[in-house]
Formats: C-alpha cells, sequence, structure tokens
C-alpha cells in the first residue's frame, strides 16, 4: 500500500514538473522566413538573396494583407499600410541574453533601433532579424511576419495584447522620428519604459510634465501633438507586465550605444580616406605643377 502511494506522489510530481515546461524550447539556431503574399516569383527570389538564403533550406511562412491590417488598421494611415502585403522578414534565434538584433533593406519609416523596442514589448527575445523588401516601403507590415514567424518557432503564442500594444508602439515612435528622429524617439520611449511603474499612478498633467523634463535632459523639443501621442502611448503600455523590462531596456540601450560607436567608427574611417586622396591629389598636383614650371612655354 505504502509502495502504491509512494508511486501516485511521484507521478504527481513528475506531473507538476511537466505542467512547468514551455511548449517547445526555444533553441539558438532556429530559423523562418516569412513572405508577403502578394510578392512575384522574381520579388520572392530577391528576397532569398537578401537574405543570402537558398529557398527550400528555411520553413516559410506567407503573411496577407488582411493578417498586417488586424495590428495596424487604425493606428496608421490606409497608404502606409497599402493594399498589398511585401514586406518579408527572416529570423534566427540566438543563444540566451543575446538580445534582439535587427538590419533592414528598403524600409523607409520604420528603423533598426523601433523595430527592437517594439519587439521586447511584444515578447520577442534573443533573436536576429532582417527585415526587407524588393523596392521601398514603410516596413510597419513586418511586424506581423515577425509574430508569425516567432511563434511558429517557440510553439507558444505571444501575449494578444503585448502584440498590440507592440504594433502601437511601433507606429508612435515612427511618427515621432519624423518630428525629432530616430534615436531621440527611441530613447524617450526607453527612458519611459523605465519608469512605467511609477507613470500609472501619475495624473495626465503630472506624466506631461516627466515626459517635457525627459525631453529636456537631452535637448529635444517636443511639440504638444508629440507629448500627447507619448502619454496616449504610455498609457497603453502600463497595460502591460513591466517587471521583466529592466534587463532587456538595458540591452537595447547598450544596443544603441554599440551602433552609434560602429557608426562613428565608419565615418571616422570614412574622413580619413578622404583626407589621404585628397593629400595624394595634392602630391601629385605639386609635382606635375613643378614639372609645368620647368618645361612650360
Amino acid at each position: 500500500m505504502l509502495r502504491k502511494i509512494y508511486g501516485i506522489i511521484v507521478l504527481v510530481a513528475l506531473f507538476m514538473v511537466l505542467l512547468e515546461v514551455p511548449a517547445l524550447a526555444v533553441e539558438p539556431g532556429e530559423e523562418r522566413v516569412t513572405l508577403g503574399a502578394n510578392l512575384t516569383e522574381a520579388q520572392i527570389r530577391q528576397m532569398y538573396t537578401d537574405f543570402n538564403l537558398e529557398r527550400g533550406k528555411v520553413k516559410e511562412i506567407i503573411v496577407t494583407i488582411d493578417e498586417e491590417r488586424a495590428y495596424l488598421s487604425g493606428l496608421v494611415p490606409d497608404q502606409k499600410i497599402g493594399s498589398s502585403s511585401i514586406s518579408s522578414i527572416y529570423i534566427r534565434t540566438l543563444e540566451e541574453n543575446s538580445g534582439i538584433n535587427v538590419t533592414t533593406n528598403n524600409i523607409n519609416w520604420c528603423t533598426e533601433d523601433i523595430y527592437r523596442n517594439a519587439l521586447m514589448t511584444a515578447g520577442v527575445e534573443n533573436a536576429s532579424v532582417m527585415v526587407s523588401a524588393p523596392f521601398s516601403v514603410s516596413g510597419t507590415a513586418a511586424l506581423t511576419g515577425i509574430y508569425k514567424a516567432y511563434e511558429d518557432i517557440t510553439g507558444i503564442s505571444l501575449d494578444q495584447t503585448a502584440k498590440e500594444v507592440a504594433a502601437e508602439e511601433l507606429v508612435t515612435t515612427s511618427e515621432l522620428a519624423e518630428t525629432i528622429g530616430s534615436d531621440d524617439a527611441t530613447m524617450l520611449m526607453n527612458e519611459l519604459k523605465k519608469i512605467l511603474d511609477e507613470t500609472k499612478d501619475m495624473t495626465d498633467e503630472e506624466l506631461r510634465v516627466v515626459i517635457i523634463n525627459l525631453a529636456d535632459a537631452q535637448n529635444i523639443e517636443l511639440t504638444e501633438e508629440n507629448i500627447q501621442q507619448i502619454i496616449n502611448l504610455s498609457r497603453t503600455l502600463e497595460k502591460l507586465d513591466i517587471s521583466e523590462w529592466g534587463d532587456k531596456l538595458s540591452q537595447l540601450a547598450e544596443t544603441m550605444d554599440n551602433a552609434k560607436e560602429a557608426g562613428k567608427g565608419i565615418t571616422s574611417f570614412l574622413n580619413g580616406l578622404e583626407d589621404f586622396f585628397a593629400g595624394v591629389s595634392d602630391f601629385f598636383a605639386n609635382i606635375f605643377g613643378g614639372i609645368g614650371k620647368l618645361f612650360g612655354s
């Protein structure tokens, strides 16, 4: 009898452990491609070239315009969504604590930093993402493709509210970027995310003062429309569980800083090349100028 009881206890313990294990563990190196449903065959080949992949080697998922509108309708003007599904993405999962890396091609509205922020809000973790299109597009629709691909990899649906909030964040930050620039817009949203546990207890007027102070500290000029956009988004973000955002926000800030430093390094290198070739040009000009004086008519 006692042996039977012990057996039941062991089975119950094992069952409880299994309940705590996610449906599918996310292993690094998992890959997916999502393609806009309205791409031509030639454009699909171009997408695979952009992703440096051979078609058939990675699982392919199709995203329709109706799926895109499910998250974006009412958030962005119809002309930015368009009437066809074009934006495509390639995603690969990374090692734990790798953060989110995003690169873009032919995306003219959403920046890499804005994508990173929105994906963090949606619950995407440890992933490298490339967003591409065969011609210049806004890139708002790519978010839906990332959701579908990530959920297919993990076997777990992202929180629906988080996905909707992330779509709103992507749009609002992109609109802010048109006025104050992408770096400032992204940085401002990061700073606000750090204090959402405080702002949720503030009135709109108190939150307005906080936003103005944050902007002033970074020498950012905001219009009244900008401020109201940020207030509205903050109220939406406050609906989410922000308890685990601390480390993720630090990773995002570090990624942004590294990207800026890399950009400075490239600019410095290019400026050095320009100075070098200018010096070479002056050198030969002096030589041939001297020869001209010796043999001039």
